[in-house]
């Protein structure tokens, strides 16, 4: 009933299937790959990077109004609710504790005032141990909040940032009251 000549249509039929998964993958990485696209935009297809012929002055860029800015934060952060923080502090809480011990960020008790890259026991990037010196203010954090990988190039810590300043003080009060 289960010869060697239906294993091979078996074993001939699993391999004709992947041969055609593959080449379904091929084309369709051919059809809808975006990098090829931006690449022969950038270089113009043959490694040439291309040149603007003209550039026309519209005026736009002058008539650009300066965004306006908000209060400044140490204002914000005097009037922060710690107790909100502590909500917003949830996003955090994947990767920082505040018992003491280290996640996959460092423990953030006492963050306050302490000395930054001073938690031992944790290893931290090279951009962080070069801005040891400094301590962490509530301006600092609030600076490092806003973005991470721009305040601390070379950072490990892969979170965008909090885009909203009363979130931010928010979160500052709050771990300003855990010691």
């Amino acid at each position: 009933m289960f010869d060697t000549m239906t294993a091979t249509k078996i074993v001939g039929a699993l391999c004709g299937t992947l041969l055609v998964f593959l080449l379904a993958n091929f084309v369709a990485e051919t059809i809808y790959s975006t990098e090829s696209a931006a690449s022969a935009a950038h270089d113009g297809g043959e490694g040439e990077p291309l040149t603007q012929a003209y550039t026309i002055d519209t005026g736009a860029a002058a008539e650009t109004p300066a965004a306006e800015e908000g209060p400044p934060f140490a204002e914000i952060f005097a009037a922060a609710d710690a107790t909100a923080g502590e909500k917003i502090f949830a996003k955090c809480a994947a990767c920082h504790k505040v018992d003491g011990s280290n996640g996959v960020g460092p423990h953030l008790d006492g963050v306050v005032g302490r000395g930054k890259a001073a938690v031992e026991g944790y290893a931290y990037s090279e951009g962080l141990l070069a801005q040891s010196a400094d301590p962490w203010s509530p301006e600092n954090i609030n600076a490092f909040l806003i973005g991470p990988k721009t305040y601390v190039p070379g950072t490990k810590m892969n979170y965008p940032g909090l885009p909203k300043v009363e979130d931010r003080a928010n979160v500052i009060a709050w771990l300003a009251t855990k010691p």
